[in-house]
């Protein structure tokens, strides 16, 4: 007993203890704070959280319903699908838009319970006429299943699988039309840039439902004259960031990074396109690794070239193709489109083209204004609202046929719209109009009488490619997607910045003394000739203004850009393959220049400049020969004397789409 008690007792003492240690011990808990407290922390069983398990919002104040869907494709992978249906929608056309730009941002514009708000601006109208929206994620990116691949090639030589960005778009349409109640069971696709070409791809072998499809500046040829290359020229900046954001993850989360303001600089110190890519590790991504093994217009392009594509297709779904002539991406896509695919519609009642005075994202969006030239009010809330949607209505709504030209083109300058049955206006044979030919005179003049024998046959300059024509109005250049980035106005830059330099040729016309209208795709045909064995091409052509302008005081003496391109010289014989050229040779090049529709006012002066380098945008021609510009080293970058022919015998000219005065112009 006495045992047992004396047990007792020092298991008290124990416990009285144990019970001081533990109140000590939560004392400096609280004094020192949680990170030093001892034992287990049982707060959370005492206090609950203020997050519940599954949150539900009050969704009573918005004018639609968002549906989340995982669709199921072909081969089993499932794509995130964001359904915007308007409340007390029935019999309602479905508007689609498949992107790889994250569909859960595209439909969340601004936080916003009504639905016109919440959408891209492009879908303005067609929120007000009661269609429901779709955003789908492609394949491999951010919520859909499946592997990502750059502009995904239909099925067929590039592609060995079994699905592609035609099958993804049948597959989701048949799921639409049978899980959708609401609709009418008639769907249109809609998109611009990399969303114009998955429009485009759902016209091939469409689902009977897709009864419409509006594709704003589609990726159409990558080396022609879109995104990538621009006639083998690379557009190293905005393509190297580009491929990085899109490809280094499923969700985009790796930026550009640099730590040079000016891209110019940043660009010139690394030196070669892969050197700059090398500080990034895109050699890991896939299609970087195609960019640099197919630097010439092979089969990888061709196999690709989307006009060339639908051109094999029979036309069975109508089409409005939507193009900007200040687009510093996709300038070429459109109207190539549209010459491959007009002739397969004499009567012009399936495909249509639209030409507006718009860059990159212009026709989506505002269309007041690039850079400091004002159009005649919002030309783009007028074409989405007065030819764009009665368009999709007819097609989706049974609504009254509109009277939709063939081709509606803004004629910059002018500013006002015109209706075209044909494109391009003029053009050297078979255009309604027959082109002239604008010569390069000595002296540094234009005109449209040829040269004569016995004048100056060239003028030269040299190229430098350690000091290369900045492609910006002034340094720095900055980052396309930086905050304070101007990168959609670039093609309305002043070009007097390069007129001044000893590397850039300008040749000018007297003052005009009536309008000078141009309607088309001006040709550059130059007879040029470097000491080197390869060289790039630069042709502007621009509306120098007047010296003084009143009512327009920062326009006055702007050089503004009307159509320019770049030429890289290896592919003036095939551009599959490249060849050295002949140094000294006086040798033909004839380049097409993006479309203009423009006129030229009374007072004004019609300019051509011809230089070597646009840079950081493209990247620098050597002007050695090697076999990958890709991969030049440092030492095979060398100066090179260029000319520029205007002799009787080689007469450098650009060949201008000139048309008469506008029979009945369609006015705002």
């Amino acid at each position: 007993m006495k045992q047992r008690n004396e047990m007792q007792w020092s298991l008290a003492l124990m416990c009285r203890a144990m019970a001081m240690a533990m109140a000590v011990a939560v004392a400096v808990a609280i004094a020192v704070g949680p990170s030093y407290a001892a034992g287990p922390d049982t707060s959370a069983a005492m206090l609950p959280s203020d997050t519940p398990k599954a949150f539900r919002p009050n969704l009573e104040s918005f004018d639609y319903i968002k549906r989340e869907e995982m669709i199921p494709m072909r081969d089993g992978v499932k794509l995130k699908t964001f359904i915007l249906v308007p409340k007390g929608a029935h019999d309602a056309p479905m508007l689609m838009t498949r992107t790889p730009y994250h569909a859960a941002e595209r439909v969340m514009r601004f936080d916003s319970p009504h639905l016109a708000a919440a959408v891209p601006q492009m879908d303005d109208t067609a929120v007000a006429a009661g269609y429901i929206i779709v955003f789908q994620d492609v394949r491999g990116k951010y919520g859909s299943e499946g592997d990502y691949v750059m502009t995904r090639p239909l099925r067929g030589p590039q592609n060995p699988t079994k699905v592609d960005h035609a099958t993804d778009t049948y597959d989701t349409i048949d799921w639409l039309i049978k899980h959708v109640p609401q609709s009418n069971g008639r769907v249109g696709t809609i998109g611009g840039s990399y969303e114009g070409y998955t429009t485009l791809m759902s016209t091939v072998h469409p689902h009977p439902a897709l009864k419409v499809a509006v594709p704003f500046a589609p990726m159409v040829d990558g080396w022609m004259g879109d995104d990538w290359f621009h006639n083998g020229a690379f557009r190293q900046d905005g393509s190297l960031d580009y491929t990085l954001e899109q490809e280094a993850s499923r969700s985009g989360d790796y930026l550009w990074w640099t730590g040079e303001r000016d891209t110019y600089q940043a660009f010139l110190d690394a030196g070669s396109a892969a050197a700059m890519a090398a500080t990034h590790g895109l050699d890991q991504l896939g299609f970087w690794r195609q960019l640099v093994a197919h630097p010439a217009y092979d089969s990888f392009w061709q196999d690709q070239a989307v006009d060339k594509l639908l051109a094999r297709e029979p036309i069975t779904v109508p089409m409005m193709i939507v193009s900007g002539l200040f687009d510093q991406e996709d300038i070429y896509g459109g109207p190539a489109l549209f010459r491959a695919l007009s002739p397969k519609d004499p009567s012009g009642q399936m495909i249509h083209l639209v030409l507006g005075p718009w860059n990159h994202g212009g026709g989506r969006r505002d269309g007041r204004a690039i850079g400091p030239f004002m159009f005649a009010g919002d030309t783009a809330i007028w074409f989405r609202r007065s030819v764009m949607q009665p368009f999709l209505d007819y097609y989706l709504k049974d609504a009254p046929r509109p009277d939709t030209p063939r081709v509606l083109a803004y004629e910059t300058g002018a500013d006002q719209w015109q209706r075209y049955d044909a494109w391009p206006r003029a053009c050297a044979q078979g255009c309604p109009e027959q082109s002239r030919n604008l010569y390069l005179l000595p002296g540094g003049k234009l005109g449209f009488q040829a040269p004569e024998n016995g004048a100056t046959e060239f003028d030269e300059y040299v190229s430098d490619p350690a000091k290369p024509v900045p492609y910006r109005a002034s340094r720095p250049t900055l980052l396309v997607d930086g905050p304070d980035s101007t990168w959609g106005e670039w093609l309305a830059d002043d070009q007097r910045n390069a007129a001044s330099r000893p590397d850039v040729l300008v040749y000018e016309s007297e003052p005009l003394s009536e309008p000078l209208r141009v309607a088309g795709a001006p040709m550059a045909d130059l007879f040029a000739s470097t000491s080197g064995s390869d060289s790039d091409w630069v042709v502007k052509l621009i509306d120098v203004w007047p010296a003084e302008v009143p009512e327009k005081q920062a326009l006055s003496g702007y050089q503004q850009m009307i159509s320019a391109d770049i030429f890289r010289g290896r592919y003036r014989e095939d551009p599959a393959v490249a060849h050295a050229l002949s140094p000294n040779q006086a040798l033909p090049y004839r380049i097409r220049l993006p479309m203009v529709s423009h006129t030229f006012l009374p007072g004004h002066r019609v300019m051509v400049q011809v230089q070597s380098s646009w840079f950081p945008l493209y990247d620098r021609n050597p002007q050695h020969f090697v076999a990958n510009i890709m991969y030049a080293a440092p030492q095979d970058y060398v100066k090179a004397t260029q000319r520029i022919w205007h002799s009787a015998a080689a007469a450098s000219a650009i060949e201008l789409p000139v048309i008469g005065p506008p029979t009945v112009p369609l006015s705002r």
